[in-house]
C-alpha cells in the first residue's frame, strides 16, 4: 500500500513540475497566467484522473466488485472544464485580441497532468519538452520569418485640403503599405475627411515609416494606427 502511495505523490509532484516549467515560460514573458496558474492546472488535472484509481488505493472505501471508473471519461471532462479557464486569460486590447497563446498551454498543460496522473511519464515529458519548444523555439524563429503586418487605420484629413482615394492609396503605397475595406466620413460640419480601413504591410517598420511621414502632414489633422494580430 506505501508504494501505491508513492506512486501517487510521484504522479501528482511531475505533473506540479511540468506545469511549473510551462508556467515559469508564461511568467517570464509577462503573462497573467504564470507558474502558479499553470502548476494548479496540471495537479488538479492529474488529480482528477487519479480517481479513476481510487478502488485501488483506497479499496476500503469501495464495496466489493466497485468496477474501476473510466478515466476517458474524466479526462473529457477535465478538458471541458479547462476551456473555461482558457477563456479567462482571453480578452480584446482595441482591435486586437489577447491571450490565446497562454490559453492554449493552460490547455496543452491540462493534458499534460492527465498524462502523469496517469503515470505515463515519458508521454508527459515529451509533451512537456514539445509545448515549452512551442513557446520558446519557435517565438525565435517567427522573428526570422516573413510576415505580414496588419492594422486599422484611421485618418482625418482637413476637408478643404484632403487627398481624393487614389491620392491616399498612392501615399500609402510610397511606404509599401496596402488598404482595404475603405470607408469614409465626414464631421465637424463637414470640416473633416475621415478614410478608415484596413491596411497591409509586408515589413515591421512600414508601419513606423509611414507615421513618420503622416506626422509632416498639414492637412492631416488626425490619424491612427492600431496593429492587429491575425
Amino acid at each position: 500500500m506505501t508504494s501505491i502511495y508513492a506512486q501517487i505523490a510521484a504522479d501528482l509532484m511531475a505533473a506540479w513540475v511540468a506545469g511549473g516549467v510551462i508556467g515559469f515560460e508564461r511568467s517570464f514573458h509577462g503573462r497573467a497566467a504564470g507558474v502558479r496558474t499553470h502548476a494548479l492546472v496540471a495537479l488538479a488535472a492529474a488529480a482528477t484522473v487519479m480517481v479513476s484509481l481510487a478502488p485501488i488505493f483506497a479499496p476500503g472505501a469501495f464495496p466489493g466488485g466497485t468496477p474501476r471508473l473510466d478515466p476517458t471519461r474524466l479526462a473529457q471532462g477535465v478538458m471541458t472544464g479547462i476551456g473555461f479557464l482558457g477563456a479567462g486569460v482571453i480578452f480584446k486590447e482595441g482591435v486586437n485580441v489577447q491571450g490565446l497563446t497562454t490559453a492554449a498551454s493552460i490547455w496543452a498543460t491540462a493534458a499534460i497532468g492527465l498524462l502523469f496522473g496517469l503515470g505515463v511519464y515519458w508521454a508527459g515529458a515529451i509533451a512537456t519538452a514539445a509545448v515549452l519548444t512551442t513557446l520558446l523555439a519557435l517565438r525565435w524563429l517567427e522573428d526570422f520569418l516573413p510576415t505580414q503586418v496588419y492594422a486599422w487605420c484611421v485618418f482625418r484629413f482637413r476637408a478643404a485640403e484632403a487627398p481624393d482615394r487614389a491620392g491616399l492609396i498612392s501615399l500609402l503605397a510610397d511606404h509599401g503599405v496596402s488598404m482595404r475595406e475603405l470607408s469614409f466620413a465626414r464631421s465637424r460640419d463637414g470640416a473633416i475627411l475621415e478614410f478608415s480601413g484596413n491596411v497591409m504591410a509586408k515589413r515591421s517598420r512600414a508601419l513606423e515609416e509611414l507615421a513618420a511621414t503622416l506626422r509632416t502632414l498639414e492637412s492631416l489633422a488626425e490619424f491612427e494606427l492600431s496593429r492587429i494580430s491575425k
